[in-house]
């Protein structure tokens, strides 16, 4: 014979897996939104998932992406404008990545340097 409070821990028992299943699910719907977004691949859309990016910017990356997929970080910074390392390392925080790879803004430091020094080798000696 149950008792009364059988269908009450019963009751409880169902309240619990309930609640643990929505924290499951807004965790998985969190995690989604928060995915990495390819900037070589993702159309303008999927780029405007990135905080930060409207149709303006996506619309300029796009434009850029037309002459040739990005190398890298430094590629998008001096091909976009407006996309500076400030830009590039919100966009890559907020899950925007090139090449699989996030900004790192040592990197774009070191291929401003040695693209200065190629330009300086380039010029005329007088």
């Amino acid at each position: 014979m149950r008792r009364p409070t059988d269908s009450l821990n019963l009751n409880r028992l169902e309240t619990t897996m309930i609640r643990t299943l929505i924290a499951l699910l807004m965790a998985a719907a969190a995690f989604a939104s928060h995915a990495a977004v390819e900037l070589n691949k993702a159309s303008q859309a999927e780029l405007e998932t990135v905080k930060g990016i409207g149709p303006s910017m996506s619309t300029k990356i796009l434009d850029a992406r037309k002459s040739g997929a990005f190398k890298d970080w430094s590629d998008v910074v001096s091909r976009v404008k407006g996309v500076g390392p400030g830009n590039a390392s919100k966009f890559s925080a907020d899950g925007l990545t090139v090449n699989g790879a996030a900004f790192k803004p040592e990197l774009v430091a070191a291929n401003k340097l040695a693209a200065t020094a190629q330009k300086k080798e380039a010029a005329p000696k007088k």
